[in-house]
């Protein structure tokens, strides 16, 4: 067991499509090589599809449109308690859960509900993955000013390489270093195919995971 000062981690993103699932399943296997028991979690997710004649997660809507949006088409109102419950389950057989928002920071999951309010619903620190393209420093500065004014903990900032011909990859990484007070846990290379496995290891056994 751990005796880690929070039971996980949330993962969230500058945009939607910037590479969280790609980053989430780094931070999983991360902390699998340091021996933890690790869960994945994912509680609200809009373009799912049927596996085995099923849906999973907490929430999950197959219309790939925001969350507030596919739930009200289906009929649905999201709410904080099955989440909560979900993430209670897993905890009983886990050291660390990373779980998985969607879209971005403020993406409204009801009326009353957003993906930032799930960081302290499971008492939870987050690591923020930047989509390293144009317009990432204005989506990331002013996602972490909303973390940090929530009063919640940011870990780290993950960079992940999307677009090969921007030539401003560097600088824009230099300056988001020298700009944000949170460390870079890791720099994700631009990749059009999956990761093989062991590329997945060694990026994984790079990620700087010291909150622990």
């Amino acid at each position: 067991m751990t005796d880690a000062a929070y039971p996980g981690i949330f993962v969230t993103g500058t945009d939607t499509e910037i590479g969280k699932t790609v980053c989430s399943c780094l931070l999983i296997e991360a902390l699998q090589q340091r021996g933890l028991r690790v869960a994945g979690m994912k509680p609200v997710a809009s373009g799912g599809q049927y596996r085995q004649g099923q849906l999973v997660n907490p929430y999950v809507f197959e219309l790939p449109v925001a969350p507030h949006l596919a739930a009200r088409q289906a009929g649905v109102i999201i709410r904080p308690e099955p989440i909560q419950q979900a993430f209670t389950r897993l905890k009983t057989d886990a050291d660390q859960i990373v779980v998985e928002g969607v879209g971005g920071w403020r993406v409204p999951l009801a009326e009353d509900f957003s993906v930032s309010d799930l960081p302290p619903l499971l008492n939870l620190p987050v690591v923020l993955v930047i989509g390293m393209r144009l317009g990432c420093l204005n989506h990331a500065l002013l996602t972490i000013e909303s973390i940090e004014q929530t009063g919640i903990k940011l870990l780290g900032w993950m960079a992940n390489y999307l677009d090969p011909g921007f030539d401003a990859q560097q600088a824009n990484y230099r300056t988001l270093e020298s700009r944000l007070d949170a460390p870079c846990l890791a720099q994700i290379p631009y990749h059009c195919e999956p990761f093989t496995p062991t590329q997945q290891r060694e990026l994984a056994a790079s990620i700087n995971i010291s909150w622990l």
